[in-house]
């Protein structure tokens, strides 16, 4: 059987689980990482994807009140129902398929407890519907998968080329799992672990495809999981936010007030051109162009005022503004130790203090930025390295502090991007082996605009190379060489 395109897609998150094997009072999809539960990470990724209608949630009998509170707080507006699970995955899949009602639609099924889900894999797995009546989404093994027999002896080694490891989401045309449910109803020893196996049993005609998944799609089951994850979370989290056609982003910036310090050179500049050219009023305060010291708080305060002076608020905040001292920690002068910390450190601490009010009043954004130093630190490096770590912090404990309020707190880790203050630390380098500072500047409004909060965000050449086509999505840097631009990222 050919599918046909359908006219709704709907995602449902199965979270009916309550994680014995974590170990804790709670069920697992509602631990906090990165600032937010478990479950609440895969919603934001479903409920902002483009392509995804509509939402429900499968939860954990007893806990339903949390996830409606997460939903309201959250501004979730794509979830429909949310309803109680079953004692068995089969079950509760079961009971998402009654609540879908007659109507046939793309249906994809995903494990609350894998956070760290890549929006490209939804698309493909939509996509592939249009083709196939059922898709899996799996990764190559890099282990040698053996099969045991009841003694615990090796039975057989199963060629490694053929085996992939299955992950989540699975998706269906509704009326194809709908129909494979209601022939295992009729098999007294039906016993499946997840719904493509309903599929392959008891409607073994209908071919599924699969999807190439993600090594960071993991699934939290044992208590160092909750661990990873979060690291996880820390290192990438990351995944670039869908960017947009120019007419969208148009639609999203136009008329927004976007303040960035660090806005004379290199990515500051290109991010306050780039937005003023979609509409947005853009002011930029520096130490060159403005005489503002960013570790200053008088100085900060006087920006923050001029901005409400003149547009009565703002919407999103960028910070570019930093220094790369080089040389070792012994062989660095006080002055030196004082300035870089005060500049890289301290003034991300004092513009987010100063923008709050401002941004709780318009739900606006704040981003920051670090370099992909604070993951290890580096000789010669260290007062950099140092106070990027402390950045990153920074952005998921305000994340956490701030959800509440409606603002979000976003982080971008580029790698080595081509800017001034770079091209004073290191001189000419190879061509093609840098960032453009255009190119990030883009992915820096794709992450204000973005309904995300607490993410550090990764831009590689390798990623942004492969990054998601442009879609429509409705809204919502640098300096002198020598201070103010950031990126002179190593």
């Amino acid at each position: 059987m050919t599918a046909t395109a359908s006219s709704k897609n709907v995602a449902v998150i199965l979270a009916g689980g309550v994680g014995i094997r974590v170990g804790l009072d709670i069920p697992k999809q509602l631990i906090k990482i990165a600032g937010r539960p478990i479950i609440e990470h895969t919603l934001a990724v479903l409920d902002a994807h483009p392509e995804v209608h509509e939402v429900i949630i499968m939860m954990a009998p007893g806990h339903i009140d949390a996830v409606r509170a997460i939903v309201r707080n959250g501004g979730y507006g794509k979830v429909s129902r949310i309803l109680e699970g079953a004692e068995t995955r089969n079950g509760t899949t079961m009971r998402a398929l009654q609540a879908l009602g007659p109507e046939d639609c793309k249906v994809l099924f995903h494990d609350a407890v894998r956070p760290l889900l890549n929006p490209r894999i939804v698309s493909e797995c939509y996509a592939a519907l249009d083709v196939y009546d059922a898709v899996d989404v799996a990764i190559p093994s890099a282990d040698t998968i053996i099969e045991v027999t009841p003694e615990n002896t090796i039975r057989s080694i199963p060629p490694r080329a053929s085996l992939r490891r299955g992950q989540t989401p699975q998706a269906f045309r509704a009326s194809v799992i709908k129909r494979a449910y209601e022939l295992a109803g009729n098999d007294p020893q039906f016993a499946t672990t997840d719904d493509c196996t309903v599929v392959l049993r008891y409607l073994p005609d209908v071919p599924i495809w699969v999807v190439q998944g993600d090594e960071r799609n993991m699934k939290v089951t044992e208590p160092i999981d909750v661990y990873l994850a979060d690291k996880l979370f820390q290192l990438f989290s990351g995944t670039r936010p869908l960017t947009r056609t120019d007419d969208g982003y148009r639609e999203a910036l136009q008329g927004k007030r976007v303040v960035i310090f660090g806005g004379s050179y290199g990515i500051g500049a290109d991010i306050a051109t780039l937005a003023a050219g979609y509409g947005a009023d853009v002011c930029t305060f520096s130490r060159s162009s403005t005489r503002t010291h960013v570790e200053r708080r008088e100085d900060v305060r006087l920006a923050v005022d001029q901005v409400v002076e003149t547009h009565g608020g703002m919407d999103l905040v960028v910070n570019t503004a930093g220094v790369l001292p080089r040389g070792t920690l012994l062989g660095t002068s006080e002055e030196t130790i004082y300035a870089a910390t005060e500049i890289n450190y301290l003034a991300p601490i004092v513009i987010a203090q100063e923008v709050f009010p401002h941004l709780r009043e318009s739900g606006g954004s704040l981003l920051l930025f670090t370099s992909s130093s604070y993951t290890r630190g580096r000789a010669g490096y260290s007062l950099y390295s140092s106070a990027k770590a402390a950045v990153v912090n920074l952005t998921q404990a305000l994340a956490d502090e701030w959800a509440q309020s409606g603002v979000r707190v976003n982080c971008i880790n580029p790698e080595r991007t081509g800017t001034p203050m770079r091209a004073k630390a290191f001189g000419d380098e190879p061509p093609g082996s840098l960032l453009d500072s255009e190119t990030v500047a883009r992915a820096s409004l794709d992450a204000l605009l973005s309904g995300e909060t607490g993410h550090i965000i990764d831009l590689r050449r390798e990623l942004i190379g492969a990054a998601d086509a442009p879609v429509d999505l409705p809204g919502v840097m640098g300096d002198s060489p020598g201070r103010d631009d950031l990126m002179g990222q190593v």
